[in-house]
Order: structure tokens, then C-alpha cells, then sequence
């Protein structure tokens, strides 16, 4: 099902698979988090990509799933929200970009933690609808603090969760 200019049509999908990113990586005290549907979210070489250390973290999805999950089993990780707080989205044809801001909050080992970041995913229009084919992120932290045009941008993956 590729596009091919069906802007409006896009944006409205690309909205949908952010949202529900966002919505499979987020999960209240005792539940259970739905990571098994990054599989569907995903290209099947896409890669997740951490930047906000001494080096990047470059996993599949696979990658990325596992040490996660054990944290969850392991019930260090009893809690984590996700969400979108703005956005920008391009889409040109078969492509799209994302710029999207987030913040998190979670409970991991008994501690409270907050952040906010930015997260760059990029897009592509497959035979099965858009896909995301790659992610990468940075949060927040000192030194490097969120640019005040990023604080006010609008956003609609949040609205349909």
C-alpha cells in the first residue's frame, strides 16, 4: 500500500504507528509491557539507536526487546510512560521523517525516574503501510537541555492513546 502523495492520509498513519510506539513501551504497575508489538512497527532490519551515552547503542529490535524484558521479569522495572509532548513531521513521497519530543517517567529498582528527550524516526511507506525503518534518541541531561521552540511544539500521537 504505498503512497505515493497521499499526504494527509500519511501523516494520519505515521501519527498512528508513533502513537503506538509509545503505547507498547509504556506500562503501569502490574502490567506487563507489549514489546512483542515492535515487530509490527518496525521494518525487519530496523534499528533502534540509544545516544545519550559515551557511545551510541545500535540494536534491532530483537536487541533492543531483550534486556528490557529481563529487567520487567526480573522486576526491576515495575513502570515506564512513554509520551509524545511535540512534534514535527516531513513526508516527502515514500519517506517521512519525525522529530519528536518526549518525556518518560518510570519505576526501576525503587527509585522514581523522570527524563525528556528527542527521538528522530524515520519512516517508509511499505506494500503493508508505513513502517518505521529507524530510531534514535537523546535525553535530556546536564549540559544539554531541550531548545525552548522544541518546548512548544503541537502534537497528536498522544491523542489517539
Amino acid at each position: 500500500m504505498r503512497v505515493d502523495g497521499d499526504e494527509p492520509r500519511s501523516k494520519a498513519e505515521i501519527d498512528a504507528l508513533t502513537a503506538a510506539f509509545f503505547q507498547v513501551v509504556s506500562f503501569d504497575v502490574g502490567e506487563r509491557p507489549a514489546y512483542s508489538r515492535l515487530y509490527d512497527l518496525f521494518i525487519e532490519s530496523g534499528q533502534i539507536i540509544k545516544n545519550s551515552g559515551p557511545s551510541p547503542e545500535i540494536s534491532t529490535v530483537q536487541q533492543f526487546i531483550e534486556p528490557r524484558q529481563r529487567t520487567v521479569d526480573a522486576g526491576d522495572l515495575t513502570q515506564f510512560r512513554e509520551s509524545e509532548t511535540g512534534e514535527i513531521t516531513e513526508i516527502f513521497g515514500n519517506i517521512a521523517h519525525r522529530l519528536s519530543i518526549y518525556e518518560k517517567h518510570g519505576v526501576s529498582a525503587g527509585m522514581a525516574t523522570d527524563g525528556c528527550g528527542v527521538i528522530s524516526i524515520q519512516f517508509i511507506a511499505t506494500d503493508s503501510g508505513w513502517k518505521i525503518s529507524s530510531m534514535v534518541w537523546d535525553d535530556e541531561r546536564p549540559g544539554l537541555t531541550l531548545p525552548e521552540r522544541y518546548q512548544r511544539l503541537p502534537t497528536t500521537a498522544n491523542d489517539t492513546l
